[in-house]
């Protein structure tokens, strides 16, 4: 049965099965009910950006990879007081967040993401810069 990632996201276990989730308000409620936490877990995802991001992120338990599908994004990486930014531009093209790395997207076009993330102690801030 085929399925989309803008409908279904993707759970990834630490035994590596795959189970798939509907995306709705309920969603990361269920993620942490029903995945333990979702210690050692991995969530496959894909997003439509039109605005930028409005709050910072990091992911304490592992890297995360941001693939682009279409559009343009730029990913905003903050090491220590220094930012990097990765521009994605062609369908294809990807960008690794190191572990404990905090980041944030400006949109440039409207933009279809994929992410596969090591969603176990996400943090979020709403700052500037963290």
């Amino acid at each position: 049965m085929a399925n989309s990632l803008f409908d279904h996201f993707v759970v990834i276990n630490p035994q590596k099965s795959a189970v798939t989730e509907p995306c709705d308000a309920g969603l990361y409620n269920r993620l942490e009910r029903n995945f333990n936490g979702f210690t050692g877990h991995e969530l496959v995802s894909a997003y439509i950006f039109t605005e930028n991001w409005q709050s910072w992120e990091r992911h304490p338990n592992g890297d995360e990879i941001i693939v682009l599908l279409s559009g343009e994004i730029d990913i905003v990486l903050r090491h220590h007081d220094a930012e990097q930014q990765v521009t994605l531009n062609k369908p294809g093209t990807f960008t690794i967040i190191p572990r404990n790395t905090w980041h944030t997207a400006r949109v440039n076009t409207r933009c279809e993401v994929l992410f596969i993330t090591p969603g176990e102690g996400t943090e979020h801030s709403v700052m500037q810069k963290p």
